[in-house]
């Protein structure tokens, strides 16, 4: 039997709510011990608790990623550490022309160097057939009035084939998730007419789920897919294959 101390460990960063929240739920389902992290502490411990009531192993923190020794303590205090998913991460919508270096600065120290941060940390800590998955997006592609976000994921897409390359002698297996336009709190405020235009024109005719993102994240977290290392996985419906200018 297998003891709660021999559970696989998952840290599922941005996890209150969305692609984090669905991602953490995945890998508990999936067996994993999870420690689900986000900014605010409240809301991420009212989310393990609703896990928790299903009987998943989770625990949560509150933690702010720009903490760089808050980050290194955190992961240095878990038992074991097999899966790190890089899910946190901020967007917002700004014009080319009203772009200032403050924005790029606050989506780089937000949504990437925190990418690298953790992965450090967590590499140090994983047995060999670790994981780390880090998300990403499709607008690293290309996408417009949001050029400082998708730089930014840009950076999370080279980073990943970088640390790819320099773990694979641990055998420690490092991929990205570049989701399209999924179904979380950034749509809150469109509003039902503007969504199913949104909808409509995708190429399968919906928008996307956190689940579908959390299958992925499922599918690269299991120990039998074990020859995959350096890739991004867009998972957009299909949107990619098309045009790449908007949403």
């Amino acid at each position: 039997m297998t003891s709660e101390q021999d559970l696989p460990v998952a840290v599922v960063t941005g996890a209150a709510g969305g692609i984090g929240l669905a991602s953490a739920t995945r890998l508990a389902e999936d067996g994993f011990a999870v420690r689900m992290l986000d900014l605010s502490a409240e809301r991420v411990a009212a989310a393990a608790a609703t896990l928790a009531e299903r009987g998943l192993n989770v625990t949560a923190a509150g933690i702010d990623l720009r903490d760089e020794d808050a980050v290194k303590a955190e992961i240095d205090a878990l038992p074991r550490l097999d899966v790190l998913v890089n899910n946190a991460g901020i967007f917002d919508v700004i014009e080319f022309d009203a772009l200032t270096a403050a924005d790029l600065r606050r989506m780089t120290e937000v949504n990437y160097i925190p990418v690298f941060t953790l992965s450090q940390a967590a590499s140090r800590r994983m047995p060999e057939d670790g994981r780390i998955i880090n998300i990403a997006s499709r607008s690293w592609l290309g996408a417009k009035s949001i050029a400082h976000y998708a730089a930014s994921k840009a950076a999370v897409v080279g980073l990943t084939r970088a640390m790819a390359l320099d773990l694979a002698p641990k055998r420690i297996l490092v991929n990205a998730i570049a989701p399209g336009v999924i179904e979380t709190a950034i749509l809150d405020a469109w509003d039902d007419e503007a969504r199913a235009a949104l909808a409509a024109r995708q190429p399968i005719g919906r928008l996307g789920r956190p689940e579908d993102i959390a299958a992925v994240v499922g599918f690269l977290a299991d120990r039998r897919t074990g020859f995959i290392t350096g890739q991004t996985l867009i998972v957009d419906g299909g949107a990619s294959v098309g045009t790449l200018g908007g949403a």
